[in-house]
């Protein structure tokens, strides 16, 4: 089976699972932690090289205080889980910002845990237009481009799964994804199944991968 080097991953869905479960938005985050660890268990076991969690956007941060704080939260936490694992960690974010948890800055440049291994970059109060801000306007090479971006460290994404059913972006590395593959799940990220993700690997096997040629 042909499997991908990079997988980013877009874990949606979490407010809208907690209100079908009664519970307040806020609280859906914490339901994704323990899928957050399963999914980077799935990809070393595929021997995938590279996993980029999408954590939360500057733009998230208009949400109401309660949820910001509870997916700051939820960051960190899931973070500190993955910083058990034997990985490459990177966070990747606006760190001048205020809401840029300060528990998460020893981990902005990246470090070998344990044996290290997989490369895992977490975005966490990240924006695309922060990503691209270093580019001067004049340039057009492609290896300056990626040189100037804040993430120069994440490489190209094969495959982007975005559970919760949307079917966009939402500003993801929007460099890196510029000839990814899309794999969207109609399940809500806390509901979150080995069996697909198998099916997603199924899936992009079977995709025609010509990055334009």
């Amino acid at each position: 089976m042909r499997v991908p080097n990079h997988i980013g991953l877009i874990p949606d869905g979490n407010r809208r699972w907690a209100q079908n479960k009664g519970f307040e938005k806020q609280d859906g985050y914490e339901y994704g932690l323990n899928p957050g660890l399963e999914f980077l268990k799935l990809a070393k076991e595929y021997g995938i090289k590279e996993v980029t969690y999408y954590g939360f956007t500057t733009d998230n941060c208009k949400r109401p205080k309660k949820q910001l704080e509870s997916f700051v939260k939820a960051c960190v936490d899931a973070v500190n889980i993955i910083a058990k694992e034997n990985v490459s960690l990177l966070v990747l974010g606006n760190t001048n910002s205020s809401v840029f948890p300060k528990e998460l800055l020893n981990y902005t440049t990246r470090t070998n845990i344990g044996q290290g291994g997989i490369k895992v970059n977490f975005l966490v109060n990240y924006g695309w237009d922060w990503d691209l801000s270093n580019i001067q306007p004049s340039t057009s090479n492609r290896k300056s481009i990626m040189e100037g971006l804040h993430s120069n460290d994440i490489s190209r994404i094969d495959l982007i799964l975005r559970w919760g059913g949307r079917k966009r972006l939402s500003g993801f590395l929007p460099v890196q994804s510029v000839y990814s593959d899309i794999y969207t799940i109609d399940d809500m990220w806390p509901d979150f199944k080995p069996e697909q993700f198998h099916e997603a690997m199924k899936w992009y096997d079977i995709q025609d991968v010509t990055l334009g040629g």
